[in-house]
């Protein structure tokens, strides 16, 4: 091929290849541009899910302007279910437990009676219409905010009561502790201490638990079953 041929070649390949140009450069940028977006929006996802949670799931407490996190608590509290009353068996005037932790607590009782130590029940099952009151009544005539009555009463749904596992306890030769922190300077509760576990009772609530709830001596709760251990399972998780 001649000199002049050749020269002749180069403009013909760039007119052949400006024309492309332009869509190619747009589909460059569009291609950037929709990889960002894709970048970013799963940056927010893997970054940003307990604000994302709590714009999309729904208030859980009808009144209480409250969402739950990632793990399910409402203001530091599991939700649970209420146990129906064909499991239910008394253990005082009017106060019923879960069949499996009636049976454990009694055999408590009878046994810290043994040793002069009197473990009084101060409550036990409560209903999720019993918490309601609970938790929105006393919170209007104390003066507080969902998050304080949330320090020392679960929400509606969200107490450990409901399972007829949890019971409060109290000394009988010490009324004036009970339902206060001070119980834990009782006979009853260094009892509960050392021989507690041996019927399957734990403290729910100790000093700086992971939940945030305050501390409560008095609040013990039944692990003595697979079912039990399945309901307390997340509250074991985040304590660990």
């Amino acid at each position: 091929m001649s000199q002049a041929g050749g020269l002749d070649d180069i403009p013909v390949a760039r007119r052949s290849a400006r024309p492309g140009a332009p869509a190619n450069r747009w589909l460059f940028r569009l291609t950037v541009v929709t990889g960002s977006l894709l970048l970013g929006l799963v940056v927010l996802l893997l970054w940003r899910p307990q604000p994302l949670q709590g714009l999309l799931a729904p208030q859980p407490v009808k009144g209480l302007n409250a969402r739950t996190g990632p793990d399910g608590r409402l203001l530091g509290h599991f939700p649970y279910t209420e146990l129906p009353p064909s499991d239910q068996v008394t253990v005082a005037p009017g106060l019923t437990l879960h069949r499996d932790a009636a049976a454990a607590l009694l055999a408590m009782q009878r046994d810290a009676a043994s040793r002069g130590v009197e473990l009084v029940v101060l409550s036990a099952f409560r209903s999720i219409t019993l918490q309601n009151e609970l938790f929105f009544d006393v919170k209007s005539e104390r003066n507080q905010s969902a998050r304080e009555r949330a320090m020392v009463s679960a929400p509606p749904g969200f107490s450990e009561h409901s399972t007829g596992y949890a019971v409060d306890l109290g000394d009988g030769r010490a009324p004036a502790t009970n339902l206060s922190p001070a119980f834990d300077q009782t006979e009853a509760f260094a009892w509960l201490q050392a021989h507690a576990a041996r019927y399957h009772f734990t403290l729910s609530f100790p000093r700086g638990n992971a939940q945030g709830v305050s501390y409560e001596p008095w609040h013990w709760r039944f692990e003595g079953s697979a079912e039990a251990l399945q309901v307390f399972e997340p509250a074991q998780r985040l304590a660990r």
